[in-house]
């Protein structure tokens, strides 16, 4: 039986917007009030959602049921998927110790602490960031930067405050996988108009960062290797998300930027080396004796960076439409959800006419994203020599490790999909309309709030996503730019979410102090968040960054 969704279930415009807040409410204070693990506050944001959905918007049980089934199938296949491989992909890395040798041949190409941090904690992160995400940047970059001397507090907040303009694409470009999800926008354009926010940010993000170790004058003295760290970032990062799409441009961007500041080393060095990893300026113009990482032999260097060559390859091959088509045509089996598939109507005002909504579940077995990272740690790890139990052994510990994620990632999206199609999504978004022309700003650091309190782009794209284009289009403004938005913006909140805190807090044995870590890094937090507004805000408004925005949906969204 179809039904139709109610977006004033009350009568009453106030009480029904409090009431639909009430999911998000639950979510976002336990995490961030009440201290819940955050697999604890999605089943409890869930669980408000289901409610509201049943006793508030009147949404048939059977219909908000396998919503939420729907939702968390789509966390476990893609999403789920691409997270546990890339893990199993970076634990083989680990056992085998070529992990340590990838991170030695990094730190050992300059002495200088300004540099360093320039190249780990923005090139190196940002690989980590595009390959894993999901916290393993500031993880594996604090815990380098605390093995080579700097101050807890230094390599917990810098890890940090550099673990931004990669995030919108990480972990294979998940949160914009999540983000086409939940809006129906098409993937390709989604890909695209962030590529158009972001790059701007990846040029900045480097000086900033250096900035903020190092002062002014110290950030000016290598402003040369800043400016190549953060273009040679910047430019593949438009590039690959506007003509290819999200699934490699951070692996790909972090690469040209780690391999062009490598080169630019080799042939230039500042007129002074810090060598003092607590950001001080050195007292003369001589190098410093500053440890810089084991030395490797190259072929040691080669193999260890073998691995990640591998992901890359495989993974472009995987996205290639041609390939994509080939393997769907021997895997791919779509399931209409049953209760839901076109039997839930979106009404005015929402949408200019009546409209079903699409409920198919697409089981890409082989074509997904993850299958290609799968095939890749495979085959790596026969080149690492492992055997195929051992193998079969690391995944297992992999899934062990990961049971509290994949469990997070299911209820979220579960709750995002019950509050899409319910209409609590649009009852909020309808209510976030009425902030008139000032939307794009106040709609940006919506996506801040969000990954502030959930700790995951993903996450705040699936709970604000569809609001974000509900509320773009009842205001004429390009439902593509806010539902970008919400996911640049979103990335400035990254560096102040509890989890990201405590990550860098365990990552550099800095136990107990999380609050020193978040008083270091929240005004640039908000700093960086303000100026993503103003240029969201700009591209809604102001000649030219409006020949920027992609206004109508593309006619064939991304395979």
């Amino acid at each position: 039986m179809l039904w139709q969704q109610v977006y004033d279930p009350f009568d009453n415009a106030v009480i029904s917007t409090l009431v639909a807040a009430i999911p998000i409410v639950v979510l976002l204070g336990g995490i961030g009030l009440l201290h819940m693990k955050a697999h604890v506050a999605a089943v409890a944001g869930l669980t408000a959602a289901l409610a509201i959905a049943v006793f508030a918007h009147g949404m048939p049980v059977d219909k908000a049921g396998m919503t939420a089934v729907y939702g968390a199938a789509f966390g476990l296949l893609p999403i789920g998927w691409i997270i546990i491989d890339i893990i199993f992909l970076y634990q083989l890395t680990k056992e085998k110790g070529y992990f340590d040798i990838l991170q030695d041949s990094i730190a050992g190409i300059t002495e200088d602490r300004r540099l360093q941090l320039l190249l780990i904690a923005f090139c190196f992160g940002a690989f980590f960031e595009g390959a894993g995400g999901f916290g393993t940047p500031v993880a594996v970059t604090g815990a380098i930067l605390i093995g080579l001397g700097f101050a807890p507090l230094a390599a917990s907040g810098l890890s940090l405050i550099a673990n931004t303009a990669p995030v919108a694409f990480g972990a294979l470009g998940t949160p914009v996988i999540a983000l086409a999800a939940v809006t129906g926008l098409p993937l390709t354009d989604l890909s695209a108009m962030i590529g158009r926010q972001l790059p701007f940010f990846s040029v900045l993000v480097p000086f900033w960062l250096i900035a903020a170790f190092a002062g002014f004058r110290g950030m000016a003295q290598i402003w040369p290797a800043i400016l190549i760290a953060g273009v040679s970032f910047a430019v593949p990062q438009f590039l690959v998300s506007n003509y290819h799409g999200p699934w490699l441009v951070d692996v790909i961007a972090s690469v040209a930027s780690i391999g062009c500041l490598t080169l630019f080393l080799k042939v230039w060095r500042p007129s002074q080396i810090w060598a003092s990893p607590d950001g001080s300026a050195p007292s003369a113009a001589s190098g410093g004796d500053a440890h810089v990482g084991g030395q490797h032999a190259t072929g040691d260097v080669i193999r260890a960076w073998i691995p990640w060559l591998i992901l890359s390859v495989v993974v472009v091959c995987w996205g290639i439409p041609s390939v994509k088509t080939a393997l769907d045509s021997v895997s791919l089996v779509k399931f209409p959800v049953t209760h839901l598939d076109q039997l839930v109507q979106r009404v005015p005002p929402v949408v200019p006419a009546p409209k079903a909504e699409a409920a198919v579940f697409s089981l890409n077995w082989l074509s997904a994203t993850g299958s290609g990272i799968l095939a890749s740690a495979i085959v790596a790890g026969f080149v690492m020599g492992f055997s195929p139990l051992g193998m079969i052994r690391t995944y297992g510990r992999t899934l062990h490790l990961m049971r509290y994620s994949l469990l997070t990632i299911s209820a979220m999206m579960a709750l995002g999909f019950v509050t899409r199609y319910s209409g609590v999504d649009a009852t909020l978004g309808l209510a976030f309309a009425k902030t008139g022309w000032l939307y794009p700003f106040f709609g940006t650091l919506l996506g801040w709030l969000g990954v502030a309190l959930t700790g995951s782009d993903t996450s705040s794209n699936v709970l604000f996503g569809s609001l974000q284009k509900i509320s773009s289009e009842q205001l004429g403004i390009s439902p593509t730019l806010m539902a970008a938005a919400n996911s640049s913006g979103g990335v400035m909140g990254k560096m102040i979410d509890a989890q990201s805190i405590v990550v860098a807090s365990t990552a550099t044995r800095w136990y107990g102090h999380e609050g020193e870590i978040l008083r270091y890094v929240f005004f640039h937090s908000i700093a960086l968040a303000t100026l993503m507004g103003m240029l969201v805000t700009a591209q809604a408004y102001l000649w030219p960054f409006t020949e920027m925005v992609i206004h109508a949906p593309a006619a064939v969204a991304a395979p």
